[in-house]
């Protein structure tokens, strides 16, 4: 049998389609099927059927239809009847809209590595569609059935075209994407594809006059611009760049792929590179350290036989250089295990905090993949043995200047001992650059050969030096270099191998014009180990595109490298050299101001990303300095953030090497892009770092800011949840001491938060009333808009559901007369929670619904998972394991990468239900177990008890008595320590019990 709802309503039974006449009868069998297998209460039914209206015969007239409504299903049996009311049976797939929804969800999984296939798939899911569903029935109940059908018929067209645009159908598809712009002229995803569709025709002015189109009645209607999306394909459009289908992709877990570009110029080592090849182009050896004096091209090596090999590493290739003997601080282990778990998919707040942990998550996560995993500059093996996977399937390759004697040792690791050049190589690299003239003076290129030691940094230098003065003979520049240093044999001495090139670095650095000198010498001030031009003019203070002609210079003179997206860094000799120059050569007054400009122009351009990124709380952040001189232009969400992921590690060590005022208005103005970034050692080392500067500063609200971060820090990851608590109560007193009603209210909101977090929750709830009291009707709406959804949270803990509700709606107001999408999808994930619990189904399914839309928009995972969590729970409601399975599983994918304890908590105990309803209880007790560990290891007692309470109905439907009991006694033990209202429902549980005991 089959049931459609795609259309006018119909039954299918043996390959025949049966109408069901009457409306009254439609309406019936359509609010049964809503909720199908389950029981529908008789006066739902005739609400339905006749409304309010009151009518004593109205049970009489419902059992009427019902028998009617029988005889065309032509299995009784179908429609059984019971205390509380009627139920419907259906199997799965016998609904066709369900159908539908499966097949979208194949498409939608098949969309990134098949789009052809993802076509196929929802074109067949749109062919189920016969017209509108429930025309003609104004049923409240078939109205919210009828409205996610019709939304989801629109995500799915959507999906079919992006997929479309995927297989590269352009014009093919502009007159049906026409045809349903006009439809729903208001659908700004439409109106993108069509945009593509356009664009990718040829026709850029139609594509532009779209935008304006739908700019103008989004403008008219709404008194709305047009989101992100569509403004930023205007702009790529604009400047000829090519563009994403659908707009703003959903970013997806990559194979990493952080190799370097290719050494250019590169020669010789042919026997290494072979050897490389033997020892680890199958994996599944130990770590290759290749080990070498400064200069002596190890890294170049390493890379030219990472690019060679990487097809034998499908899964991707690691990357990090570990500075150990540059001018910075060499990189910590767990810094560089932070990288690499980003890299591997993992999001910033879920990346645990012990170094051992981030090694063993790193090991978990590169478990059975084909990796290669490159270790550049590293200076001992303590700084490598964390970063070295499990796997017997990855590559590792280390470079150092040190022997690594313990890595060999224990690891077992190969040593390849990289040697300077052999002769014939280094005149090959000499050839490279100075063609013919190596061979018309055979003896003076020798010469210039062993003044550079053979080593290639020195070498490329010289040649490069030689190759600007063609005029020239090899033997009059050789000898000039000998001028400088007698011979470069001290190489061989131990020692510092910086001082045998140094003759190199200065010979090349006294032929730069004056100006490209300072910039030289400037760039061992910065801080940071790679820069932009834009950090460049304003150290110099100079224009950027002067700047970017004299880093031109620099770069032909191999004294500074071009790196990807156009920024640049110095070879740690050259930076040390640099830094050494500008201490000698510029006063510390002009040093200073140069670090003073910097810091101007970063305080300055982190403000202006922050605008983009949270503009909501622009009045929260200190006034920018004024900066005259040049800066990017971040006008868009993703140009701001960009910009700071790229200058990230850099504004942290500027941080290091400056006074309090800059640390600590650094920190006030970037703390709001780590916390939603996830970068939580980045946030805990600035926050920290401003609390210092604030303490010699004197600065009591700067102390008191730095401590309302670091608590809110310190509660997320878990650690620590005392301190934290400590570190608010005294931000709180200060902010009292002050006066400062609104900052007053922020710190107790999140002590709230802490407090939600530990589980005591009337506790929460008294600080986010007092936090609403002292906010008051003219605060921050943003600041009201959190404490009312976390005072909802609260409340629904308490089982106070409907006062929980009012919260929460006046939450959503805010949110969506302000903009706020990011909010509102977590304010629409509050209620449909409360829908859930408070029996609403329907409600519940269409408010996850839109939350899940503006979530996967606004890029809200954590969000995002809560929705599929809740949207799951529906599905096991229904009896649909497949779907909830489905959903649950995808909640925890999530919930793992964005990293949030109760996410995870929630997520697991809720997979663990649906595979014991599924009649898997092995595996539904693993999960719970797996649930427990995390809630213990976090303190979450409210998390840990609704774990014992699931364990105990599993153990219990298993016949295991004795072992649920003892589950339930730990479950009531921790909800009456929190003085929660489940403890009664687990006391019934165990009375229960004992009663079947006895």
């Amino acid at each position: 049998m089959e049931f459609l709802v795609l259309g006018p309503l119909e039954i299918r039974r043996d390959g025949r389609d049966r109408q069901v006449t009457g409306r009254l009868r439609r309406v019936l069998l359509g609010v049964l099927l809503a909720r199908a297998n389950r029981v529908v209460p008789v006066d739902v039914l005739t609400g339905a059927l006749w409304g309010d209206r009151f009518d004593v015969r109205a049970g009489q007239r419902l059992h009427l239809h019902i028998h009617r409504l029988r005889d065309v299903l032509g299995e009784p049996d179908r429609l059984s009847f019971g205390p509380d009311g009627y139920q419907l049976r259906v199997l799965p797939g016998e609904v066709d809209a369900d159908r539908f929804e499966t097949l979208v969800g194949e498409g939608a999984e098949l969309a990134g590595g098949d789009p052809r296939g993802a076509v196929d798939v929802l074109r067949r899911a749109l062919a189920l569609w016969r017209g509108a569903p429930f025309a003609e029935m104004d049923v409240p109940l078939l109205d919210d059935w009828r409205h996610r059908l019709s939304e989801r018929l629109l995500v799915a067209y959507e999906a079919l075209y992006e997929a479309e645009l995927a297989c590269g159908a352009g014009a093919a598809v502009i007159g049906e994407l026409t045809g349903l712009v006009r439809e729903h002229p208001l659908r700004e995803r439409l109106h993108a594809l069509l945009m593509v569709a356009l664009y990718r025709s040829g026709r850029q002015s139609e594509a532009l006059a779209a935008y304006r189109e739908v700019r103008n009645r989004l403008v008219e209607e709404l008194g709305l611009e047009p989101g992100r999306e569509l403004r930023e394909l205007e702009r790529c459009m604009l400047a000829g760049e090519p563009v994403a289908v659908g707009g703003v992709a959903r970013p997806q877990v990559v194979a990493p792929a952080q190799l370097p570009g290719d050494v250019p110029g590169f020669v010789g080592r042919e026997a290494e590179l072979a050897e490389l090849d033997a020892l680890l182009s199958g994996g599944g050896t130990a770590p290759v350290v290749v080990a070498g004096t400064a200069g002596v091209g190890k890294t170049a090596l390493v890379v030219r036989w990472a690019h060679r090999a990487r097809e034998a590493f499908p899964d991707g290739q690691l990357y990090v250089d570990l500075r150990g003997y540059g001018p910075d601080h060499p990189m910590e282990p767990e810094d560089a295990l932070a990288g690499f778990l980003r890299a591997l998919g993992l999001e910033g707040s879920a990346i645990p905090q012990d170094v051992g942990e981030r090694a063993a998550r790193f090991r978990t996560l590169v478990d059975g993949r084909r990796l290669m995993v490159v270790l550049d500059n590293a200076r001992s093996v303590e700084q490598v043995r964390p970063l070295l996977p499990g796997s017997a399937n990855c590559a590792v390759v280390v470079t150092s200047r040190d022997a690594l004697a313990g890595l060999v040792a224990r690891e077992g690791a190969h040593r390849l001992g990289l040697d300077r050049l052999p002769v014939g190589e280094a005149r090959e690299l000499l050839g490279e650059v100075l063609g013919d003239r190596v061979a018309a003076e055979p003896a003076a290129a020798e010469t210039l050969i062993e003044r550079c030691a053979r080593l290639p940094l020195a070498l490329r230098i010289a040649a490069e030096l030689a190759r600007s003065q063609p005029a020239r003979g090899l033997a009059d520049l050789a000898g000039e270099l000998a001028d400088q240093q007698e011979a470069l044999d001290l190489l061989d001495i131990d020692g510092d191998p910086f001082t045998a090139v140094r003759a190199v670095f200065s010979w090349s650095y006294r032929r730069l014009e004056e100006t490209a000198a300072r910039v030289f010498r400037l760039l061992g001030v910065h801080p940071g180990h790679d820069t932009d031009a834009y950090a460049v003019a304003a150290l110099a203070g100079a224009g950027l595109r002067a700047t970017r002609r004299v880093l031109d210079v620099l770069a032909r003179a191999h004294l500074v490298d071009r790196t990807s997206g156009g920024r640049y860094q110095q070879h740690d000799l050259l930076r040390a050299y640099a830094a050494e120059l500008a201490a000698s050569t510029d006063g510390a007054g002009e040093r200073e101001a140069a670090l003073d400009r910097l810091r101007d122009y970063y305080l300055s351009t982190v403000a202006a990303a922050m605008d983009v990124v949270a503009p909501h709380e622009s009045f929260r952040r200190p006034k920018a300095p004024a900066w005259d001189g040049d800066a990017p232009s971040l006008h868009a969400h993703d140009h701001g953030l960009r910009w700071l992921d790229a200058e990230r590690a850099n504004l942290l060590e500027t941080t290091r090497h400056s006074g309090p005022e800059f640390t600590i208005d650094a920190g006030q103005t970037i703390w709001r892009y780590l916390d939603i970034g996830g970068y939580t050692d980045e946030l805990i080392t600035v926050c920290t770092r401003g609390l210092r500067a604030a303490e010699v500063n004197g600065d009591l609200l700067g102390e008191a800011f730095s401590r309302t971060r670091l608590g809110l820090a310190l509660n997320r990851i878990g650690r620590d949840i005392e301190a934290a608590i400590e570190h608010l109560r005294r931000a709180l007193a200060i902010y009292e001491r002050a006066g400062e009603a609104e900052l007053q209210a922020t710190v107790l909101n999140n002590l709230g938060i802490v407090y939600g977090r530990r589980g005591e929750l009337a506790q929460a709830a008294d600080q986010f009333k007092r936090a609403l009291e002292l906010n008051g009707p003219t605060g921050p709406w943003t600041l009201r808009r959190s404490a009312l959804v976390n005072t909802s949270h609260c409340l629904k803990g308490l089982g106070r559901f409907e006062e929980a509700l009012s919260h929460v709606r006046d939450a959503l107001e805010l949110c969506e007369k302000n903009g706020d999408e990011t909010n509102e999808s977590n304010a629409l994930i509050a209620i449909a929670e409360l829908c859930l619990i408070t029996g609403r189904d329907d409600q519940a399914r269409e408010h996850a619904g839109r939350g899940l839309a503006l979530a996967r928009k606004t890029g809200f995972r954590g969000v995002e998972s809560d929705c599929l969590r809740l949207l799951g729970t529906l599905s096991r409601r229904d009896g649909d394991h497949g779907a909830a399975l489905r959903h649950h599983d995808e909640a925890l994918t999530i919930a793992r990468a964005v990293g949030a304890t109760e996410t995870v908590v929630e997520s697991l105990n809720e997979l663990a239900a649906t595979h014991a309803a599924a009649g898997h209880p092995a595996r539904s007790l693993r999960l719970h177990g797996e649930a427990m560990e995390v809630a213990e290891k976090a303190g979450r007692r409210r998390a840990l008890a609704d774990t014992h309470a699931g364990i105990a109905a599993v153990r219990a439907a298993l016949g295991e008595h004795d072992t649920a009991r003892g589950h339930w006694r730990r479950a009531l033990d921790l909800y009456e320590a929190l003085g929660l209202p489940q403890a009664a429902d687990m006391r019934t549980r165990l009375g229960a019990s004992e009663t079947t005991r006895n």
